[in-house]
């Protein structure tokens, strides 16, 4: 590890700024491009599910009647 410091030190601040990242958009960039839109399908599936639930729940309690009320013993 310090030897790859000791590359670093001696080079331009372009060379760590600009260029690696760069290089590293370059080659690792469908991995990190799959990544992200797994995650971000990930997120809006669950944020799908948690709307679709919560509006199940609103129209059984809307539209469920008096059968809310009943005790619990009746399932």
């Amino acid at each position: 590890m310090d030897g790859i410091r000791e590359t670093f030190a001696g080079m331009p601040w372009w060379v760590k700024w600009v260029a690696v990242p760069l290089l590293v958009l370059f080659v690792f960039g469908g991995v990190i491009t799959s990544v992200l839109a797994t995650l971000i399908g990930i997120v809006f599936k669950v944020l799908l599910f948690v709307a679709l639930v919560g509006g199940l729940v609103f129209l059984v309690k809307k539209f469920g009647g008096d059968r809310s009320k009943s005790t619990s013993h009746d399932w």
